[in-house]
């Protein structure tokens, strides 16, 4: 089968030609969007930058207790904290203390920590999981934000638990 504009050689080579610059094209607008436009974007979101050379001039620290499936879990130490990168979210011990930094007030949020601690979320039942901040339970979500001082206890329910379906063939 020939494929239109391919049976001609002269037709063929400026068909290729074509495809060639469009694909050019495409591959520089893509990594142009990644190296460049997301490093400007991202520069002032203190959820991808590190601290360690900063002037914090906005800190805050509030108590977090995760259950799931009524499980206390362990929140471990140095979340956020590597060798060469402090993050803007981050533990100094196991206690349950998460501590939040930044250059500026920044609404940092309950969901945010979760995920620099590599929570998945998605192994939880949202309609059944609550967030609640001082004993009361927030409408927010995992988009509670963070309060100097607060207590936040975070209660998920696995998928998989409490007869939630599986998706199996029944036997």
């Amino acid at each position: 089968m020939i494929w239109p504009g391919m049976g001609d050689p002269s037709k063929r080579r400026k068909t290729i030609r074509y495809l060639a610059i469009t694909a050019a094209i495409g591959i520089g607008v893509a990594l142009a969007n990644t190296l460049v436009i997301q490093k400007i974007v991202k520069a002032d979101d203190p959820l991808y930058q590190c601290i360690n050379d900063r002037d914090i001039k906005y800190q805050l620290s509030a108590t977090l207790e995760i259950y799931i499936d009524g499980v206390k879990q362990n929140i471990p130490a140095n979340v956020g904290i590597t060798k060469d990168c402090q993050r803007s979210l981050y533990t100094l011990s196991d206690d349950g203390v998460i501590h939040a930094g930044w250059t500026k007030q920044y609404p940092f949020e309950v969901g945010q920590f979760l995920w620099i601690m590599g929570f998945d979320i998605r192994s939880v039942d949202d309609a059944k999981s609550k967030i609640y901040v001082n004993g009361i339970e927030s409408p927010n979500y995992i988009h509670t934000l963070l309060q100097d001082g607060a207590h936040y206890r975070a209660e998920f329910v696995s998928m998989n638990s409490q007869g939630t379906p599986t998706f199996t063939p029944p036997k």
